[in-house]
């Protein structure tokens, strides 16, 4: 029973551990001193995500095509990493309102986490081990991680010019919305007509 726990717990921990997702939690935590309500919108958007994918198992991988999964999670990173970028100057000191960035962790964790490989792990843990202790595994190696981006991207915050983290952030952002895009290739290939 308590490797029906642990296994996810360690398996997803080590997985997720450097992401995009955690990088994602970095950048945003980066840009805000609402790391009560990041931390609130990311675990709402695992809890969702992969707790979806532990009660349903891999099925929702086999109704949406993954690689639209990818190409609607490359467009939302790009869409955040242009709006980072557009931002102004003195809008790179400010911080995110508490909605915006509850809303913000959510989102992109959210969208991003779809066809991920924790959310697959979790879902095929499920159908191995007890749901609940799965979930309870998966829930608490996220959390965990989340906690410790969140305080990196503080300690980053308070040390490199946010100016600077606002560039990164947006070219780190619009990089893992092009590499998702890119990932999703074949679904174009396979929409193209054929020319006779």
């Amino acid at each position: 029973m308590i490797e029906d726990f642990l296994i996810p717990l360690v398996a997803v921990g080590l997985a997720e551990m450097g992401d995009k997702t955690q990088l994602s939690i970095l950048l945003l935590s980066s840009r805000t001193k609402n790391y009560f309500q990041l931390l609130l919108g990311v675990m709402l958007a695992f809890l969702l995500a992969d707790g979806f994918a532990i009660l349903v198992g891999s099925w929702v991988t086999t109704v949406i095509p993954m690689d639209l999964l990818k190409l609607v999670s490359g467009a939302v990173f790009v869409i955040f990493g242009i709006l980072i970028l557009r931002s102004k100057p003195e809008e790179a000191k400010a911080d995110l309102s508490s909605r915006s960035t509850l809303v913000s962790g959510f989102s992109l964790i959210f969208l991003s986490e779809w066809g991920d490989k924790t959310q697959i792990a979790s879902a095929l843990f499920a159908t191995e081990y007890k749901p609940w202790l799965v979930f309870l595994g998966v829930m608490a190696a996220l959390a965990i991680l989340s906690i410790l981006a969140i305080f990196l991207g503080r300690f980053i915050s308070d040390r490199i010019d946010r100016r600077l983290i606002t560039r990164i952030a947006g070219t780190v952002f619009i990089l893992i919305g092009l590499t998702f895009a890119l990932s999703a290739l074949p679904f174009w290939s396979s929409l193209r007509l054929p020319i006779s």
